[in-house]
């Protein structure tokens, strides 16, 4: 089953980028919330310096693309290390900018870069919610559909071998694969269809694993299994057909979500250069007037 652990959804694998998460939203905060107390100010001291780091951490956001095209750079870091901080320094440079205008509007020229700063980073965060579901992990290669559906088509196998129910088991759960792939949906049809894919696809894995366990239950009273032994039986086809109808999903939604992050792509550069040449205004107005 490792071969399919990257469809699984791994609780543990979230709570560094949730701490994080948490930590900066604090933080933020208490700034708004501190914000008239006129402890920084963008014109001097530590207020003037954030906004320098903030505009610099914004700056070595190109790293990521040129370390993705750029021969040289290759071998500098893995492509996942260099995604990872991207996102990081996407959120702690516009979060050091508010600190330095103290969470307040002020010149046109500073109101056009923090307009554009904040549309990039609203527009990162979902630009990295689009990249995990079109990766086999966040971090990993990008999925192919053929790929998927032979492990769907593998993961069938595998329940099916040493299981009394494993026909009924199979039949199932290739019933809901064909339904939920087999039909080629409009991009509208694909939006609507997503979330009641997701409600039947618990519903089978509660039926399914309803039927497992008093199958496997008449098999330990057979065959004398202890109850640690029946708990293992049960585990491993519980986590079998949760990657099963995972995998499932996740073919169904691709086309809908390589679409979505192809027009994201086209938005999200020319939005970020737009954001360096309003940075670069700003800077250059706020030193000369």
């Amino acid at each position: 089953m490792s071969r399919f652990g990257h469809y699984a959804t791994r609780p543990l694998r979230r709570i560094a980028p949730m701490t994080f998460g948490a930590a900066l939203v604090c933080f933020l905060l208490i700034g708004w919330l501190n914000r008239d107390q006129d402890y920084l100010t963008p014109e001097s001291g530590l207020g003037y310096w954030l906004g320098i780091v903030g505009a610099s951490l914004m700056l070595l956001l190109l790293l990521y693309p040129l370390r993705k095209r750029v021969a040289g750079l290759k071998t500098i870091g893995s492509v996942a290390f260099w995604f990872r901080l991207h996102m990081v320094l996407g959120l702690v440079g516009p979060a050091l900018i508010l600190f330095h205008s103290n969470f307040a509007f002020g010149a046109l020229n500073s109101n056009v870069a923090m307009v554009a700063m904040l549309i990039v980073s609203t527009s990162g965060i979902f630009g990295r919610y689009l990249y995990g579901k079109i990766h086999l992990g966040l971090y990993g290669r990008k999925a192919e559909v053929r790929d998927i559906l032979a492990d769907i088509e593998a993961m069938a196998h595998a329940l099916g071998d040493g299981l009394p129910v494993g026909d009924r088991v199979v039949e199932q759960l290739n019933r809901f694969a064909k339904q939920a792939t087999g039909v080629p949906r409009s991009f509208l049809g694909t939006l609507c269809a997503l979330p009641v894919l997701g409600i039947r696809a618990r519903v089978i894995r509660h039926q399914l694993l309803r039927d497992v366990r008093s199958t496997i239950a008449a098999e330990a009273r057979r065959y004398g299994w202890s109850r640690r032994t029946r708990e293992q039986k049960i585990g491993a086809i519980a986590e079998l057909v949760a990657l099963h109808l995972a995998a499932v999903r996740k073919a169904a939604a691709f086309a809908f979500y390589e679409r979505l992050f192809r027009l994201w792509h086209v938005l999200h550069l020319p939005l970020f250069f737009i954001l360096i040449m309003a940075a670069v205004i700003h800077v250059v107005a706020a030193h000369l007037f």
